[in-house]
Parts: C-alpha cells; sequence; structure tokens
C-alpha cells in the first residue's frame, strides 16, 4: 500500500479517535445518551451516536484521496451523498426517534443513487443485452444495499462487536485486494473506513464508553455494501467475498428476521433474539466479540481469500463458509420466542381467553415499572449531585473514561 493511503489512514484514525473523544464529553447536552431499559443489552446509561466520528473522519480523509486521485470520481460520489444521508436519518434517529418508513425511504433514495453512479453488480452473465432484466439487476443492486447496511444496523448490539467488524472488513477488503486486478482504490477506500472505525473502536471496546448508535452502524453497512458494488464492476467474484467477510453478521441478521417474520412478528420491533446477543447474555460482550473475531480470522478469512484465489469457484464457496453459520445460528436459537412471548402464547383449551388477555395485559405494566425505575435511578442520582460537591456523575464524560 502506497504511503498516501498510509498517512490518510492514521489520519483517518487519529480524527476518529478525537472526534470521538469530543462526543462523548458532548454526548449529554445534545441529547445522546442511552438510558437502558428492559431490552437493552448495558445496564448503565452511557453516550451514544460515536458512530458520527467515524462519519465525518473517512469522508474528510475520502476527499482528500478523491482529489488527489487515489478514488475514482464515480466511487466519491456514490459514498458521500449517499452516506452522509444514511448517516443523517441514523443520527435524528439516535437523538429524538425516526420512523422506519422515513429511514427506510432515505435508505433506498441513497441506495438507488449509489447504483446509479458506479452501474450494478453483475453476478451472472444472463441478464445483460437485456433491458428488461437490466433494469430488474439494478433493482436487486439497489435492495442489496438496502439490506446490507440494515442488517449491519441490527447487528450493533453489544460493545465493541460493529466496530471490530468493520475493522475486519476493511482488513480483508485490503488484503484480497492484493489478488484482485483493478480494483485498488477500493482497497484504499476500506483502510480510510477501517482505520476511522478502528479510532472509534478504542472507546467502544468492552467495557464501551461510548456507542456507535444508528448513526455509525447504517453508515458503515452502506460504505462496505458500496465498496462491494464498486469491486464488482472489475471482479464479478468481489461481491461474494465481501458477503463471506460479512458472514457471521449476514447469518444472524437474516436468520433471526425471517423467522420473527415466519412467525408472523414485527421485525422492526426491538428484541433481544440475534444469536449474538443470547450468547452475550451467557458468555458477556467481551467473550462474544472476541469470539466472533477468532470465527471472522480463522475460517472465513481462509474462505473469502479461497473465493479470490480461485474466483471460478466463488459462488459455491459461499454456501460452504456460511453453512456451519446457518447450523450455528439454528443451535444456539437466534430469532425464538422470547420468554414473555412463550407465557403468552401458552395454549388453554379450556380457558384460552382467560389466558391471553391477562398476559397481554401485562406488557405494558412491565413497560411501565421500567419507566419508574429508570425515574428512580435518575432521581437518585440527581439527589447525590446535590449532597455531594465530590461524587462522580455517571452521566457526564469525562477524560479517564
Amino acid at each position: 500500500m502506497s504511503p498516501p493511503i498510509l498517512i490518510a489512514g492514521g489520519a483517518a484514525l487519529c480524527l476518529s479517535f478525537l472526534l470521538t473523544l469530543l462526543i462523548k464529553r458532548k454526548a449529554r447536552s445534545i441529547g445522546l445518551i442511552d438510558v437502558p431499559n428492559e431490552r437493552s443489552s448495558h445496564a448503565v446509561p452511557t453516550p451514544r451516536g460515536g458512530g458520527l466520528a467515524i462519519v465525518i473522519a473517512s469522508l474528510l480523509t475520502l476527499g482528500v484521496l478523491a482529489a488527489a486521485g487515489f478514488i475514482p470520481l464515480r466511487l466519491f460520489l456514490a459514498l458521500v451523498p449517499g452516506g452522509a444521508a444514511v448517516a443523517a436519518v441514523g443520527f435524528i434517529d439516535d437523538r429524538r426517534g425516526l420512523s422506519a418508513r422515513i429511514r427506510l425511504f432515505v435508505h433506498f433514495m441513497a441506495a438507488g443513487w449509489a447504483v446509479l453512479c458506479i452501474g450494478p453488480v453483475h453476478l451472472f452473465d444472463i441478464e445483460r443485452g437485456s433491458p428488461l432484466l437490466e433494469g430488474l439487476v439494478y433493482g436487486l443492486s439497489t435492495v442489496g444495499i438496502v439490506w446490507f447496511l440494515n442488517m449491519y444496523n441490527f447487528m450493533d448490539g453489544i460493545d465493541g462487536i460493529a466496530g471490530s467488524q468493520a475493522v475486519f472488513m476493511a482488513l480483508g477488503t485490503v488484503v484480497l485486494g492484493l489478488f484482485s486486478l483493478g480494483i485498488a482504490y477500493t482497497a484504499a477506500t476500506a483502510a480510510v473506513i477501517g482505520a476511522a472505525a478502528l479510532g472509534f473502536l478504542l472507546w467502544n471496546w468492552p467495557p464501551a464508553k461510548i456507542f456507535l448508535g444508528d448513526v455509525g452502524s447504517g453508515y458503515l453497512g452502506f460504505v462496505f455494501a458500496v465498496i462491494g458494488l464498486a469491486s464488482g464492476i472489475h471482479d464479478p467474484a468481489s461481491p461474494w467475498t465481501l458477503l463471506i467477510l460479512a458472514g457471521v453478521f449476514a447469518v444472524d441478521a437474516t436468520f433471526t428476521v425471517l423467522r420473527r417474520f415466519l412467525r408472523g412478528e414485527q421485525v422492526t420491533q426491538p428484541h433481544r433474539t440475534h444469536g449474538f446477543q443470547l450468547l452475550a447474555q451467557k458468555m458477556g460482550h467481551h467473550n462474544v466479540t472476541l469470539s466472533i473475531a477468532l470465527v471472522n480470522l480463522v475460517w472465513l478469512l481462509p474462505c473469502a481469500l479461497a473465493s479470490a484465489l480461485w474466483p471460478q469457484y466463488a459462488a459455491w464457496i459461499v454456501p460452504l463458509a456460511l453453512g456451519p453459520l446457518v447450523l450455528g445460528a439454528f443451535a444456539i436459537g437466534a430469532g425464538r420466542p422470547e420468554p414473555q412471548a412463550e407465557t403468552e402464547t401458552l395454549p388453554d383449551t379450556h380457558t384460552l381467553p382467560a389466558v391471553v388477555i391477562p398476559f397481554r395485559a401485562a406488557a405494558p405494566k412491565r413497560r411501565a415499572a421500567a419507566a419508574v425505575a429508570a425515574h428512580e435511578y435518575h432521581s437518585a442520582r440527581v439527589a447525590q449531585r446535590h449532597s455531594s460537591s465530590t461524587a462522580i456523575e455517571e452521566l457526564s464524560v469525562n477524560d479517564g473514561g
């Protein structure tokens, strides 16, 4: 990798690190505190929205590389407006919430713009030369980007998981770029994204001092999908390789969503039934994040390397690489009904109405209890701050984290 790319990566890392610290300190004043509830995987109010540092650091650095000619203009145009739009709706959602329809609308607009700038992925040759099939491929490429960025968002649920996955995917893209001619610029782009993610990850490693937020998870999913799209223009096997690198996220998110959808659940509702969430309840955030990193390095990276070395077999290597992960998700119970859902749907052939109605009414009581607990927690913190001038304020951000 050339010295300018290394310098750009170092700049992105340092800038992301410092911006994450700034966001961490200002999180309370700008409304970016994640207060835990009954669905949360954390127990202490924690700053969120740290992914904004990744967005700013990477886009600024990519702008410099594009101006210097290291990144094609069409890739830069696909990444910047689309990535900024996805990050913007994520930031708004982190602060005050945003409807799923608005988020999806922006996601589709950003994805469609990226496909128009770069072109669709041609995984097979049958669609070339047919206007109808060509249009279908444009549509499928757009849907693929939207799926990938939402998949990444779904998987941002425990400390360090999304940041470490971004570093791994960037590293894998850089390494695999050595085996593919004509796509060095995608490796340069991935290097900058990975460096910015690493700067944030230093603050997000378990136990996390700040969370990524939708502003970062959606953005990372979008940029990696666009990188795969751009690399597929030169090497049709590259999208398959990217899918292998994202194997843990792809399998866990897709398997869980499909299982909940087939059961008739609303997939946009918060839940804690992803495989990594179930494991975190038993093993802890740190051990799960390390385990995923181990699977990435020991299994998925060699499989991705094989798909790059033998691109004619890439489509067949994908099920070989992801098959064990699917079996693992099934064994863990990803997407299974949560305990209260199982209680609410227990069959009783004699008194079914009497059973169903009271248990459905119990959910608001649990939410009310959680709200009361949160209120009591904040009241206690306020009383503590007034009673002692030396008390530590957990909601504010200090230099030591």
